[in-house]
């Protein structure tokens, strides 16, 4: 291993789920403590904090450590939209490339079990809004699409896609969530595990066509964290420690590039291409090394457009990707082996670090019946509509 290389030493993830008897420095709390027992290392050890919480939490960084033991240390409170928790880990990641420090904890935790769409007009709000329609906002997009709210938003991402590339069909997209609920049945921290059939998700209720209630990502509460730690420290480590030790090959972050049409509706497509092609560079590894992929599946229509954006397939070749098979646990990329966001839950600023720690535990060999066998590279990737696009480039550890 390389002294200027970064390998997470330790990850862990909460249930995601309801958790009516937890606030959320608790979960925070919770995954930031799991994480430092995973690396079998104490706050102590820990040279920077970055965390992140997107509702309402702005010294969430501060609160965990009155819980996990304040030692004085930077602490970078985060907010990137649903990217929040990647840029936690980025954070700490460059902190210890800067040479600030040899070791250093992220942390994401969001209580959303409740709330209603995100983005969605809040009716007791009318008074406060502002002339572009949504609070604060640069540029409303019901002009353009119909809709001010992320469900309408990623529906017409899905639609423009079939309507550029064609076979984009309502079946195809309620055939993606039909995988990610089938895979959720393996993972217990998922915040739901039913399978579900295809003419459930179809006949679920409409929320913006074409994605269904089951289509959508599942408001819930939870927490996660990661420690990183340089080379050069790891190398000081104990043998065990090396062998778990997960190799960040790659830790990208991007935003829109200037575009006519992305000042009305972010662009979900180009910051993500971008980050794709700037990681596969810095990992030195093709799309076709990877081995499994966590990707940002907010939307079943979003899942269909950033298999073409990481460039798992071919430009303008994701409906023949998906329709492969390639995209289930059996398949040649598999992705959102975790029941991605649909059913494993999306407690926003923790969603990065979980699409991480699901890649770790299958490069470590510790994902359980989901195991896919043999996994030595890993993508998680992470989108906002801040926007923000996080990939991680994540390899096993050679030792």
């Amino acid at each position: 291993m390389a002294a200027d290389d970064i390998y997470i030493l330790g990850i862990t993830m909460t249930k995601f789920g309801k958790h009516p008897d937890k606030d959320t420095v608790d979960l925070a709390a919770e995954a930031a403590m799991g994480a430092l027992k995973d690396a079998q290392v104490s706050m102590g050890d820990m040279g920077i904090l970055a965390a992140g919480c997107l509702m309402g939490q702005g010294s969430i960084g501060q609160q965990i450590q009155k819980q996990i033991g304040q030692t004085g240390i930077p602490v970078f409170n985060v907010s990137n939209a649903c990217a929040t928790g990647a840029t936690a880990l980025r954070t700490a990641v460059m902190a210890i490339k800067a040479g600030e420090c040899d070791m250093g904890l992220a942390v994401g935790v969001e209580k959303l079990a409740g709330v209603g769409l995100l983005g969605a007009r809040p009716a007791q709000a009318t008074k406060e809004w502002t002339p572009s329609g949504r609070f604060g906002a640069v540029a409303g997009t019901d002009g353009r699409i119909g809709t001010d709210n992320m469900p309408g938003t990623f529906a017409q991402v899905g639609m423009e896609y079939g309507h550029k590339y064609g076979g984009a069909t309502f079946e195809l997209f309620a055939r993606i969530a039909e995988k990610n609920h089938a895979h959720s049945t393996l993972n217990p921290l998922a915040a739901y595990t039913k399978r579900m059939t295809l003419e459930e998700i179809m006949n679920d209720v409409m929320i913006a066509y074409p994605n269904t209630r089951s289509m959508c990502s599942a408001n819930c509460d939870g927490g996660a964290a990661a420690v990183v730690v340089s080379g050069a420290k790891l190398r000081t480590l104990s043998k065990e420690q090396q062998r778990r030790a997960v190799k960040v090959s790659a830790s990208v972050l991007t935003s829109d590039p200037y575009q006519e049409a992305c000042q009305v509706l972010p662009d979900v497509n180009t910051l993500t291409r971008n980050a794709a092609k700037k990681a596969y560079e810095q990992a030195g590894v093709s799309p076709e090394d990877l081995d499994l992929v966590e990707l940002h599946d907010c939307f079943a229509t979003a899942e269909l457009v950033h298999y073409d954006n990481l460039m798992l397939c071919p430009e303008g070749g994701a409906v023949d990707f998906f329709n492969s098979g390639a995209t289930w646990r059996d398949g040649s990329t598999p992705v959102n082996v975790s029941g991605g966001l649909e059913s494993k839950g999306h407690p926003i600023a923790a969603t990065g670090i979980a699409n991480i720690w699901e890649i770790c535990h299958h490069l470590r060999g510790e994902a359980g019946d989901r195991q896919i066998e043999g996994a030595k590279v890993g993508l998680a990737h992470v989108i906002g509509l801040a926007s923000a696009c996080g990939v991680h480039i994540l390899e096993k550890s050679a030792l």
